[in-house]
């Protein structure tokens, strides 16, 4: 048994988030306009019909 000090290390997703940097915000900001700028226009289509009646049928049970 070891002692309840002796903890094992931290994986990645374990440790605790580090603070945002400038160059992180920059990043994200970059990313965020680039993705807008491809796929607004994507996702201010309209459902197809035939999609929103799979999505009506699957509802039913």
């Amino acid at each position: 048994m070891t002692p309840a000090n002796d903890k094992p290390p931290l994986g990645r997703s374990q440790l605790p988030p580090k603070k945002k940097r400038r160059t992180d915000s920059a990043f994200d900001q970059w990313l965020q306009r680039g993705l807008h700028q491809m796929f607004d226009d994507v996702a201010n289509e309209p459902v197809p019909e035939d999609l929103l009646k799979l999505i009506e049928d699957d509802r039913e049970p």
